[in-house]
């Protein structure tokens, strides 16, 4: 059970300091055995400075703390506190009872993490590339903070569960506890519990920085002096982790070994930021590889290719969400033995895979998402040495230029008032397509062909800025890969990369050479003797043990606190009614329309009515001309001039209107789409969460003249309400002749009944549950430039309602669906006025309400278990009170509830040798019955003639004298003279009736007699009790004991026994003989004790 609350308010006089306070982060908790451990950084150094506010710490140290017991408190590093006095001072000197030292559970786990091979950072999300957390955090990404002072100012959460990618967070296992017990926290407590920093996100990999000198800077800015920055990280995927030889192939998930996505940024102090991410990974098949000498290291393919293909399909569907398109760079050998059949396999798989097929469209390949090149690494350069890896190039610079990188600049935020402007950065370029790297480890070839493409990569960026960069700047960037190949090389195999000394210099030297001799050597013994403890540790770490489960918390409090507030959410909630603005305008390419007077579509006379909108969203098509260099890398410089103009539009009327001015929100481009959010500046404190993402359609997802621009606040189908606006393209199933009829005639009805939109909609086949207001308006194209004329070229485009607004939300009322006259273009700009209801929060009265509703519920417990304990004392106090009312203890032969010396057991003696036990009495002694407790062995039923040393089953002997003495707990018997007699033995068995001949009358009469009871002969020394349930039909009577000794003359015919005495009121009663063997009392009713007077 967890309770996060202010320090000062904690009640700690049981607790004690463990540690001096130098922990750097949490990174969460674990399971170990029973135990359960909280992990903190204990000491981190800084080793990169992406962007100005943007640091990432190296994890240099951490410890274990257990928290359900302090066995292990004195075995943690670092600053541990030993002068503690108090009840829990005593001294551990870290062994065992038998003098053995105690090791730490957590040792492997801790210098797993200390390795220097872990990093994490609290000002940015380290999990994800710069072009995604431009997707996921606008206001975090897009700020440009000089300072950390500033970037920590950002209102958005640091740490937020939501954003991080789980695939390249190693501590995601161990954190999510702790990230979700946060999600149930207040505003405020969340707030306290991100400030504090406690939660952190780690990767693992390689991150460094390298500072970047204005001397040799390849971007030369005589306004900005001031040093650049060159970074590197790279993100090691947890989802299949593992040592060299433990982790190969592909899993059922898509996930494959050594995956690592590598980025490369370079920051200029100007504002502008270059980015370029490329991916390594296992070869994509089910494949496994022995260890032991190089000659024996044989490859082995575990699964037919049908059943690989599903998973292969996975994977590079994922990895087409995530980058678009992908290139195979594979450079296996083509003759060495195992790796051939790997590449075959490959092949095969990509031919199969669902990206790879396309439509015919000129070179299919060209316009595949999944497209893959064969580079045999080795073969390439056995004469001229690895210079000649560089031929690489001609197989990728083309697909290079399509991919692009991610470029961001710094703009003006506010075009009207620059004076007073906010520096902003905005994306303007986005990668479109990585480069998938693999040889079979990954690491050695992979490392020095991934050096190539992002120099090529840099240098492609430097030639459309018309710069060169220096050699010394290359040399940089060549140690920063050298240096990254050696620590992914020593997570995978162990040892440092080889080749990495012509990565560093460019060549390779004889000293290079001996390296990669001691590491290949090195690399041997560790994949043989140290990788499957290593493994054993990641799989821990990453919670993969079948007996391993993660720590569960209990936040009791705060789960009733969320539960009232949902349901009391009308306390502190209001509805209110926004207006919303729509426009869409295909622009045609070419026009300049950006000098016109846009006023009469952006602010139309509907607005004298009503009061101007908080929000307005344009969006445009065909902003740019739709050239092959467009398509494939867009200039952002026509978006921007449309922004500056849409800003002074709507600033001009509201100031006009003495309303407010707008601000840009959010803009986003996809070649020839762009999409603007403009909002009042007094409803940016009410906006949170906003995100947009584009999507190519062109040439199956390689080019961008075909796509979609979406801006939102999470997932569309997470919205109350979604407008849908742009260049449909849907035309009218009419001729030319009879569309241009209804026009003429006002015939808008028929047009509309004929919409191939308005159809598909109809039939549940495009737009499910989006609705369009009634048309009122003729077609919006295909008009000549400059008039109101319908087109009447050669092509004589028929018009068609190409443009258009559609919507979803129970919360959206239209209120105007209309065309505005700009004749700049051959489309006619459409736009739509809403009315949203949306539900407003006051956080300060959700907040409180929040905090009255906790304080009453502590206050609930809190009184709840001052009763309790106030209970329990009253309780102990009355227990001890009452002890001594309390009877003896339960004995052999006394039971608590047997009172008035009444005794657990029968000490009725017998006196007469010639009596019997009554068979017939009753087996419930309370029950009043007639028959006696003592019959003549000469009237007992069924009886056999005995001699004087008879036995009977279960009953100790008779009492041959007054002298003569109990049996022993060993079944002995003492004589006067203090000899032993021994018990006598058994007698020999005989064979029961039911199995022997009939050689009598008798026998057989003796036979019918056992048989009327449905039970089985008794055989001697044993009697057996029928089992009711497979006997129903057996009559409720106790068995008859069994006499078993040989049958004695009975010519002397003993008196009658007297009466007993009933111990409570003096009347007689039949007495019952000594019975000891408790065996004997459960099995022989007439034994048990008669209380039938007792009451």
């Amino acid at each position: 059970m967890v309770e996060f609350t202010d320090r000062k308010h904690a009640d700690l006089p049981d607790y004690r300091l463990l540690r001096r306070p130098t922990i750097r982060g949490t990174l969460g908790l674990i399971n170990v055995g029973a135990d359960v451990f909280i992990c903190v950084i204990t000491s981190a150094s800084e080793v990169a400075n992406v962007r100005p506010g943007e640091r990432v710490l190296r994890i240099a140290a951490v410890d274990f703390y257990c928290i359900n017991r302090a066995d292990f408190d004195e075995l943690v590093g670092g600053d541990a506190i030993d002068d503690v006095d108090g009840p829990h001072s005593d001294h551990f000197d870290g062994v065992d009872s038998r003098g053995y030292a105690i090791e730490h559970p957590c040792t492997g786990l801790k210098k797993t993490l200390g390795d220097g091979t872990f990093y994490y950072s609290f000002d940015f999300d380290l999990t994800t590339r710069l072009q995604g957390r431009y997707v996921q955090n606008l206001d975090r990404a897009a700020t440009f903070s000089p300072s950390h002072s500033q970037a920590s100012e950002d209102p958005t959460p640091v740490f937020y569960a939501g954003n991080f990618d789980d695939g390249f967070m190693w501590n995601s296992y161990m954190i999510q506890p702790l990230v979700a017990f946060r999600s149930q926290l207040g505003i405020a407590a969340t707030k306290a519990l991100d400030d504090s920093r406690i939660l952190t996100s780690a990767i693992r990999g390689y991150v460094s920085t390298t500072i970047i000198s204005a001397g040799i800077s390849p971007i030369h800015n005589p306004k900005a002096r001031l040093p650049s920055t060159l970074s590197l990280i790279s993100r090691l995927s947890c989802r299949r982790a593992g040592t060299r030889f433990n982790s190969r192939g592909i899993d059922d998930d898509g996930n494959v070994a050594n995956f690592v996505e590598t980025e490369s940024i370079f920051w200029h102090p100007s504002g502008l930021c270059f980015s370029y991410a490329q991916i390594r990974g296992s070869v994509p098949v089910f494949w496994e590889q022995a260890t032991g000498l190089p000659h024996q290291q044989k490859i082995q393919i575990t699964r037919s290719a049908e059943a690989t293909q599903p998973a292969f399909d996975k994977h590079f569907e994922g990895l087409e969400l995530k980058y678009s398109s992908i290139h195979v760079l594979n450079l296996l050998s083509r003759t060495r033995s195992g790796e051939v059949e790997l590449t075959n396999r490959y092949n095969t798989h990509i031919s199969q895979c669902s990206l790879n097929r396309s439509v015919k469209h000129g070179d299919a390949l060209e316009h595949a998402l999944l497209r893959h090149s064969q580079y045999d690494f080795h073969a390439e350069t056995r004469e001229m040495g690895y210079e000649a890896a560089g031929t690489v190039r001609r197989l990728i610079q083309d697909q290079a230029e399509g991919f692009a990188y991610f470029l961001a600049d710094q703009v003006q935020d506010n075009v009207d008032r620059p004076s007073g402007a906010t520096p902003r950065v905005v994306p303007i370029l986005q990668q479109e397509g990585v480069f998938r790297t693999n040889c079979l480890d990954c690491l050695d070839r992979t490392n020095l062909i991934q050096t190539i493409i992002s120099q090529t990569a840099l240098e492609s960026f430097l030639t459309h800025r018309g710069e060169q960069a220096p050699s010394d700047f290359w040399l940089r960037h060549s140690t920063l890969w050298a240096d990254n190949g050696d620590a992914l090389s020593r997570i995978y195999a162990g040892t440092g990369a080889l080749k990495s000394s012509f990565t560093r210099h460019g060549k390779m030297s004889l000293a290079g050479a001996l390296a990669d001799a001691r590491k290949s050597a090195a690399r041997l013994y560790i994949n043989n003797f140290a990788d499957r403890g290593r493994q054993a540790i990641v799989d821990t770490l990453l919670g993969r043990l079948v007996d391993q489960s993660p720590v569960k918390i209990w936040d009791p409090i705060n789960d009733f606190v969320s539960s009232e507030l949902s349901r009391r959410a009308h306390e502190y909630s209001t509805s209110k009614d926004i207006s919303i603005w729509v426009g869409t305008f295909n622009l045609n390419g070419k026009g300049k329309g950006e000098g016109e007077d846009l006023s009469t579509w952006l602010c139309p006379s509907v607005y004298d009515t009503r009061a101007m909108p908080q929000v307005v969203a344009v969006g445009f098509q065909e902003i740019v001309e739709l050239s092959p260099q467009q398509i494939m890398s867009t200039d952002p410089a026509r978006r921007r001039e449309w922004e500056v103009a849409v800003t002074q539009t709507l600033n001009r009327n509201a100031g006009e209107r003495n309303s407010e001015t707008y601000v840009l929100l959010r803009s986003s481009q996809l070649v020839g789409t762009a999409l603007m959010i403009f909002v009042q500046a007094s409803a940016l404190s009410s906006i949170k969460n906003v995100e947009g993402n584009v999507k190519k359609t062109g040439l199956n997802g390689m080019a961008g003249n075909k796509g979609g621009v979406g801006i939102r606040n999470r997932s569309i189908d997470d919205h109350d309400a979604v407008i849908w606006l742009g260049d449909f393209n849907y035309r009218i199933g009419l001729s030319d002749e009879k569309v241009r009829k209804c026009i003429a005639a006002g015939d808008l009805a028929t047009l509309y009944q004929n919409d191939q939109l308005n159809i598909q909609m109809v039939a549940g086949h495009s737009f499910q549950f989006y609705v369009e207001a009634k048309i009122r308006f003729p077609p919006t194209y295909k008009y000549q430039n400059g008039s109101d004329d319908y087109d009447i070229s050669e092509k004589a485009r028929i018009p068609a309602y190409c443009d258009r607004v559609l919507s979803k939300g129970h919360n959206l009322k239209q209120n105007s669906y209309n065309v505005a006259a700009l004749r700049f273009s051959d489309h006619r700009p459409v736009y739509a006025t809403f009315q949203c209801t949306v539900k407003v929060e006051d956080e300060k009265k959700r907040e409180s309400l929040s905090k009255s509703i906790y304080d009453s519920r502590c206050a609930e417990i809190g009184q709840a278990m001052d009763h309790v304990q106030a209970s329990g004392q009253k309780e102990s106090q009355s227990m001890d009170s009452e002890f001594a009312s309390l009877p003896v203890a339960s004995a052999e032969r006394k039971r608590w509830w047997l009172s008035e010396g009444f005794a657990a057991r029968s000490n009725v003696a017998e006196e007469h040798r010639d009596y019997a036990p009554n068979p017939q009495r009753l087996s419930n002694p309370f029950l009043p019955s007639s028959e006696p407790d003592w019959v003549l062995l000469s009237q007992a039923p069924n009886h056999r003639a005995q001699h004087r040393e008879q036995k009977y089953v279960g009953l100790s002997p008779p009492t041959q004298s007054p002298n003569a003495k109990d049996w022993s707990s060993t079944g002995s018997i003492s004589s006067p003279t203090g000899h032993i007699l021994r018990k006598p033995a058994p007698p020999v068995p005989e064979k029961p009736l039911m199995l022997s001949r009939f050689d009598s009358p008798a026998d057989a009469a003796q036979l019918s007699e056992f048989s009327n009871i449905n039970a089985p002969f008794p055989g001697p020394q044993r009697i057996e009790k029928p089992n009711r349930e497979t006997h129903p039909a057996l009559p409720a009577q106790p068995l008859q004991p069994s006499i078993l000794s040989q049958a004695q003359s009975l010519s002397d015919i003993p008196p009658e026994l007297p009466p007993r005495s009933n111990a409570i009121d003096g009347s007689s009663q039949p007495t019952l003989i000594d019975a000891d063997d408790e065996y004997s009392a459960r099995h022989i009713p007439a034994l048990k004790p008669s209380r039938a007077n007792r009451d």
